[in-house]
Parts: C-alpha cells; sequence; structure tokens
C-alpha cells in the first residue's frame, strides 16, 4: 500500500516526518562528517525557517509526542505500568 500526502509520496518514518515538518530532518539534527561552514550554513537556514514560522517548534513537538505515544510500545519494547481497572460485574437485584 501506498501512502501519499499532499501529493508526495511518503515509504520511510523519515519521509513522514519531513512531510510533517515541511523540511528535511536534516536540516535541524545535522549529517555526520559536516564541516564547520556545512553546519553553520545548516543552522542559518533553521533560524531562517524559525523565523518565518515561529509556531514550528510547538507543532513538530507536537506531532513527536503523539508519535511516541501511539507507537511507544513497538519504539521502545515497553509494556505500559498501568492496566485498565477490570470493572466489577453485578448480578442483577444485587446491591451495587
Amino acid at each position: 500500500m501506498r501512502s501519499y500526502i499532499s501529493g508526495h509520496q511518503a515509504v520511510t518514518s523519515n519521509d513522514f516526518i519531513e512531510l510533517a515538518l515541511g523540511t528535511p530532518v536534516e536540516l535541524w539534527l545535522g549529517v555526520e562528517g559536516e564541516s564547520e561552514m556545512e553546519r553553520a550554513a545548516r543552522l542559518d537556514a533553521a533560524r531562517d525557517i524559525l523565523a518565518d514560522d515561529p509556531g514550528m517548534p510547538d507543532d513538530a513537538i507536537r506531532i513527536a509526542a503523539a508519535a511516541i505515544e501511539e507507537h511507544a510500545a513497538e519504539l521502545f519494547n515497553v509494556v505500559p505500568l498501568a492496566r485498565p481497572a477490570r470493572t466489577r460485574r453485578v448480578r442483577k437485584g444485587a446491591a451495587a
């Protein structure tokens, strides 16, 4: 099955993140082995984007939190700490 968002095909999880943010993930995280000049240019571009869209960090945090909440079990191989409480069955005619 193919997933398209606003006409763009998303194949990997990075594709979904990039489409949600509107920028490549590497812009914010950098790439291994980048030079000081490349890093300065990347951070300058990031500052320009944030100046144009000051709500972007809040949007990014909201997206990340929702993704983590939805996929925490698979991502972190964890079991929820609290299990839903079982509802107590009351027999007909019995006092509650």
